[in-house]
């Protein structure tokens, strides 16, 4: 593949922000191979978790003689297991993402924030799967740990077209039947839809301890509405269009956009997500560093 298709989606000022801070999951996490994130299985690693007492077959060497000495009982010293994590990055591809022009379009600025962020998870050995949905699943990676995850991703998302409606619920659903437990799930999109069918989905991953993500995606446009002139406005999920004074409508729609946001934000709340209202002209690499010095500051699940 050129190298061409992978700078249209890794921005090496952007790369260095993100890698510079790293991404720990904010709870314990499964995975099948050692690494550096606490994972919720103890047994003989690095850091102490407490005691337990002896039984037959144990290896006498982790037997804490000190404890014997006071308690004239055995016990066994435990410690946290270090293990790798899955970080599943879900791109919404429907017809509404198409919104904007050059680096501002939704789909292009979503593409390049999942992209960063698999290279990112990657670099620290941690795996990365990627899928991309708008009425069903169009493309699934499985997760790997492999720099050349990185490359599958880009050439998948240079390929896909935002033509069809979303029904982000159900591939949720769908996308949760094929994970595992306690892993991390990011989701890209804006969102628009029934909002209480989506946190019926979220409960789902939730339900299965994964650590849930929203990345809201948004154009200026769409958060502001502060356009001028007679406009034709068209439907990219309907085919509607009409013409209209957008400060005849500018009051009404914000009103309606506040609303929505606030629901979606009070849903991530609910349970325990963490919600992100992306501008597609924010500059990305002040979004991540903004959003992971956060992250950092909150306290694990």
């Amino acid at each position: 593949m050129s190298s061409s298709v992978l700078a249209r989606y890794l921005d090496p000022e952007v790369l260095s922000r993100v890698a510079g801070r790293g991404i720990e999951p904010r709870g314990l996490v499964m995975g099948n191979l050692a690494g550096a994130h606490r994972s919720p299985a103890s047994g003989f690693a690095v850091e102490f978790a407490g005691h337990r007492e002896y039984v037959p077959g144990d290896d006498p060497k982790h037997i804490d003689w000190r404890v014997y000495f006071t308690r004239d009982k055995y016990f066994i010293k435990q410690y946290e297991m270090e293990t790798n994590f899955t970080c599943h990055l879900l791109l919404d591809i429907s017809s509404s993402m198409r919104y904007g022009e050059g680096d501002e379009q939704k789909l292009l600025y979503a593409s390049r924030m999942a992209t960063v962020l698999g290279h990112s998870i990657v670099r620290q050995s941690d795996k990365v799967s990627l899928a991309t949905f708008d009425t069903h699943i169009r493309g699934h990676i499985r997760p790997s740990n492999s720099m050349h995850q990185v490359v599958k991703m880009t050439q998948h998302l240079d390929e896909v077209e935002a033509i069809e409606k979303t029904n982000l619920a159900q591939c949720l659903s769908e996308l949760a039947e094929r994970m595992q437990r306690r892993e991390i799930v990011m989701i890209f999109s804006d969102f628009f839809g029934e909002l209480e069918s989506l946190e019926a989905a979220i409960q789902r991953l939730r339900f299965s301890k994964h650590e849930v993500v929203l990345f809201q995606v948004m154009h200026h446009d769409e958060l502001y509405f502060d356009m001028d002139g007679m406009i034709r406005f068209v439907g990219l999920e309907a085919a509607e269009q009409f013409l209209a004074q957008p400060e005849d409508l500018r009051a009404a729609y914000l009103e309606a956009v506040g609303a929505f946001n606030k629901q979606l934000e009070e849903i991530s709340l609910r349970n325990g997500c963490d919600h992100v209202l992306v501008d597609t002209r924010e500059d990305m690499a002040s979004m991540f560093a903004d959003y992971l010095n956060k992250r950092m500051r909150m306290p694990r699940r």
